[in-house]
């Protein structure tokens, strides 16, 4: 088996993460008929059992670490051999990453007009409906919407605000 550990690095919450691998044959046949993982972060994929190699076949498969939650994480991927007195396993670690923060930054050009401030809304889909962002009209011409997810598209109007609350 190589490697014999992997270390797969920092790893973002929810993504998986590949590694290449290989079990080998040497100075005989050797079947492996099943594969099991200490931890359910760590898995073995591309590999189909019950595997028969010859002496010097190898087979090449993947390693993947999928973290649930942040922090570190460590596990042992145990291959069923017909084989005595050989490693049959992989020590794995990983650490889990909380996901990126998204954010997007708005600004715009004061209004002409006698304004107290602005509102920003935000919606998915041009042309509304669209949802408020801010509790009270804000005097700046700019926003930092922080509460933003990678791969959404998202529409944003400002409307200004004056003394009567028009």
């Amino acid at each position: 088996m190589t490697p014999a550990t992997a270390n797969f690095g920092n790893v973002t919450v929810g993504v998986t993460q590949t590694l290449a691998a290989c079990l080998s044959g040497s100075g005989g046949a050797v079947t492996v008929s099943a594969a099991t993982s200490s931890n359910p972060e760590f898995a073995v994929a591309r590999l189909s059992l019950p595997l028969n190699l010859t002496a010097g076949q190898s087979a090449a498969f993947t390693l993947t670490f999928t973290p649930q939650a942040s922090g570190a994480a460590s596990g042992t991927i145990s291959f069923t051999t017909n084989t005595t007195n050989v490693p049959n396993n992989v020590a794995l670690t990983g650490t889990g990453m909380p996901a990126p923060q998204h954010s997007v930054t708005l600004s715009w050009t004061a209004s002409t007009s006698t304004v107290i401030g602005y509102n920003v809304y935000r919606g998915t889909q041009s042309g509304g409906p669209y949802a408020i962002l801010n509790n009270t009209p804000d005097p700046s011409t700019s926003y930092t919407d922080s509460l933003v997810q990678a791969g959404q598209t998202y529409y944003f109007v400002v409307t200004a605000v004056d003394a009567t609350g028009t």
